[in-house]
């Protein structure tokens, strides 16, 4: 059983205040197509399908996919780019890449990870491996052999963890601002510093404590967080109208809750079988090209504990860091980061 979808009607959380209810669509649940050439950084402002299906130059739709329904926007033809959002955001943090990727000659997609934006919030299947496979789950629903799958944060360590599970269905591997899962865990366990600067993710361990601070005053600590986590150095990111975009997708209702559930795996399941077998299964080397991308005063996640995820991949691969940028680079310098990525992508002999 799962919630209904909230996407298209103003938040209502049942545990904090609301936040400020936008134009409603009439069908929560269909795509909405922004107008073709519209300015894709200005357009979602105008909330056309409620809190969640923004507009822009790309396409809304749902797919099915491992046994759960996930909201997608697309953009542009050729080989797929699966954009993987991270922690707390949803499908729009890739607002700059889709348009981007499109023009480059891609099948740009972003979807909504399993209980966030427009996605099914679900009773469980939180744990990265079920995660993993909700994405390779749209990549055969979309109609694609594979696809290059770029993450960041949270949708970085599902990427890692697809990239090792299902091998066939990932043509190439980019990660930002975030660890290779084993290096994650061993940074939170023995760095101090890692440890500190990633105490967030030891306070969602306390029982609906955190669902009710995240959604509390509209979700102000949403606004916190990504000012805290951006690099110094871009006074126009965050700017108040993208903080109020997060803000009120996390106010819909389960979406706090359904965003810290996979924290709350990582850490319980340090000391249980089912989190020892995932550390063991990630041990098997990625064997795709993949990119490493990282914001050199990341306050969230240490240069030093990204750095050496590369022992884990027997293949091209390639460390970038971002002078300046903090924990969302591709927002922050969104047209150096997707001249990166695309450079990348079609480089047909990627350096190690």
């Amino acid at each position: 059983m799962t919630v209904p979808d909230s996407s298209a009607s103003g938040p209502q959380a049942p545990d904090g205040p609301q936040a400020p209810d936008g134009p409603q669509a009439p069908d929560g649940r269909a795509g909405h197509e922004g107008p073709a050439g519209a300015d894709a950084a200005s357009a979602p402002f105008a909330p056309a399908g409620g809190p969640v299906r923004l507009d822009g130059p790309w396409t809304h739709r749902d797919v099915a996919a491992n046994g759960a329904r996930f909201h997608i926007a697309e953009m542009g033809e050729g080989p797929l780019v699966l954009l993987l959002h991270g922690f707390p955001q949803f499908w729009w943090t890739w607002r700059h890449q889709l348009p981007a990727l499109a023009e480059a000659g891609f099948r740009a997609v972003a979807m909504d990870l399993r209980g966030v934006g427009g996605s099914d919030r679900t009773p469980r299947g939180y744990d990265p491996a079920n995660l993993a496979l909700d994405i390779t789950g749209v990549v055969r629903s979309l109609g694609e052999p594979d696809a290059a799958l770029v993450g960041h944060d949270m949708g970085g360590y599902l990427a890692w963890t697809a990239a090792v599970m299902r091998p066939k269905l990932v043509r190439r591997l980019v990660v930002s601002s975030m660890p290779h899962p084993r290096r994650w865990r061993s940074s939170m366990l023995s760095d101090f510093a890692q440890s500190r600067a990633g105490s967030y993710i030891w306070g969602f361990q306390r029982p609906w404590v955190p669902e009710r601070q995240l959604v509390a005053d509209d979700a102000a600590l949403v606004a916190r967080l990504i000012s805290d986590w951006a690099g110094p150095g871009k006074a126009d990111f965050p700017d108040e109208a993208a903080l109020d975009v997060y803000r009120r997708a996390m106010s819909i209702p389960s979406t706090a809750h359904c965003s810290i559930e996979p924290y709350r795996w990582m850490v319980r399941s340090l000391a249980r079988p089912d989190g020892i077998q995932f550390n063991r299964r990630m041990k098997r080397p990625v064997r795709v090209p993949t990119l490493h991308l990282h914001g050199s005063l990341d306050p969230a996640v240490r240069t030093r504990s990204s750095a050496g995820s590369g022992e884990y991949v027997e293949a091209p691969y390639r460390w970038r860091l971002f002078d300046g940028l903090g924990h969302f680079p591709h927002e922050e310098d969104p047209a150096g980061f997707s001249a990166e990525l695309i450079n990348w992508l079609k480089d047909s002999e990627p350096d190690r």
